[in-house]
């Protein structure tokens, strides 16, 4: 059962055809990587899909119910919610206060921050509760963006490059929360350049490339399409 449909997306920024005619669907229960060059468009889909950007044309569905130009946090009530690759949060705040406020969109606040605080334990946090995002390494901004999605009760999380700027040892913390939350039900869509770590966590693959879908299929095969080692790969790939 597909909980997360696209259908035939596009979208114009003046001159610019950003997005044409992408399509895809997401299985409940999947976890789907969205690969392509810079400017491809990866981007300009998740504002799609999370509501921050209304499509030219085309439409979205989620868990069966017409989303299309529905507001950010609408969606994230119902169960939708997204990650950005800048890590987004109050400078001021610590961690604990920022986990909290998400989860004030699902849970009234006399539960909201207990819940936040499992929430930060769970993804590896809990000894940083009072840390400013600004105090905080690379990794563990990354961890807070990640928990900031789970502390919302998703069904499906956007990844938009939560990989992006570690070494391969500090991927695999995210990599064992994500595969944990995936085994609890939790949807994903990722959008990574990390080609090993998507190549590890994805049951799916799409790949888009001037803003069109060139490739849907499963991992292994995508690699070995030679529309899209041409595309995203370049002229060699080494198995």
């Amino acid at each position: 059962m597909a909980l997360l449909e696209v259908d035939k997306v596009s979208k114009r920024f003046g001159g610019l055809l950003a997005l044409n005619g992408v399509s895809f669907a997401v299985e409940k229960g999947g976890i789907l990587g969205i690969i392509g060059p810079n400017g491809a468009g990866k981007t300009t889909l998740f504002g799609v899909i999370s509501g921050f950007i209304r499509p030219s044309s085309g439409d979205v569905h989620f868990d069966g119910v017409r989303i299309t130009g529905i507001s950010p946090d609408k969606l994230t009530r119902r169960g939708l919610v997204r990650s950005f690759q800048i890590v987004q949060t109050f400078a001021d705040m610590t961690a604990l206060d920022v986990v909290t406020t998400a989860a004030l969109t699902r849970r009234p606040i006399r539960e909201a921050t207990d819940y936040a605080a499992d929430v930060l334990t769970r993804v590896g946090l809990g000894k940083k509760l009072d840390e400013t995002p600004a105090t905080l390494s690379l990794q563990d901004k990354k961890l807070l963006e990640l928990a900031k999605c789970v502390a919302t009760d998703p069904q499906c999380i956007l990844l938009d490059e939560v990989m992006a700027g570690l070494t391969m040892a500090e991927t695999e913390a995210p990599i064992g929360i994500i595969r944990e939350l995936n085994r609890q039900g939790v949807t994903f869509v990722m959008v990574e350049h990390v080609i090993p770590v998507i190549m590890r966590l994805a049951t799916s693959m799409v790949v888009i490339n001037f803003g069109e879908k060139i490739a849907e299929a499963a991992p292994e095969e995508i690699v070995k399409d030679s529309k899209v080692v041409e595309a995203y790969f370049g002229e060699h790939l080494d198995a």
